[in-house]
């Protein structure tokens, strides 16, 4: 379980990262060059820093070594800077490197130099938005690597009333319902799928499918 975390640029990215980690129980170093981004996230956080990254010997003074994980999360404002940062955290001996890249040449490079992972916030909520864009029951979208959706989509009205046996979208689409959400009793409740649940109006459904089999099922949907 990660317990530290430093995370390195206080961008938009940056900081809801920070925020959440904290929520999370997590005591998170958050690091910027820019005092007021610094001020800005230092209430949800277990310790703010302002100096810039790329200072050696300034970042080995926060042991990145000790931490659970250090993120480079700095943007399209240097991408020299976040190379370097994330060279350097591998240099210093840390256990996991997460860092942001803005594109794919940017994504290799710091690979090169070591990150455990590279994530692309923008390309990911691009993707997401497009299914949301081009089915409008389409709530969530998560991929599971390059081969599988998660999916979160509104039960379309023909659905209303019938079973998962019924239905049995197994065979007929080659998806799996893996759990229904329910507003009930003013809040939301998680229904754990089976054979005879019935699906209801107001009621979402959450899909594990591959990309193909899910366009399958929505153009179903759309007709």
């Amino acid at each position: 379980m990660i317990k530290q975390v430093m995370v390195i640029g206080l961008g938009q990215f940056g900081a809801a990262l920070c925020k959440s980690l904290s929520k999370r129980g997590v005591e998170v170093l958050a690091v910027d060059y820019r005092q007021e981004m610094v001020q800005a996230i230092s209430p949800f956080v277990s310790q703010a820093l302002c100096f810039n990254a790329t200072d050696e010997q300034t970042l080995a003074r926060t042991a990145p070594d000790r931490r659970d994980l250090c993120v480079c999360a700095i943007g399209d404002e240097s991408r020299e800077s976040s190379i370097l940062v994330t060279a350097l955290l591998r240099q210093m001996g840390a256990k996991r490197v997460v860092a942001r890249a803005t594109d794919e040449l940017q994504e290799r490079i710091l690979r090169l130099v070591g990150a455990h992972e590279v994530v692309n916030p923008e390309r990911s909520f691009g993707e997401r938005m497009a299914s949301r864009l081009q089915y409008h029951s389409v709530l969530q979208e998560f991929p599971l690597g390059d081969d599988l959706l998660i999916t979160e989509i509104t039960v379309p009205a023909f659905m209303f009333g019938k079973t998962l046996a019924e239905l049995d979208l197994t065979k007929q689409y080659g998806i799996t319902l893996v759990a229904v959400r329910r507003f009930q009793d003013e809040k939301i409740n998680v229904v754990q799928p089976h054979a005879n649940t019935k699906l209801m109006e107001g009621d979402s459904m959450v899909l594990v499918s591959d990309k193909k089999a899910l366009d399958k099922f929505m153009t179903r949907l759309s007709q």
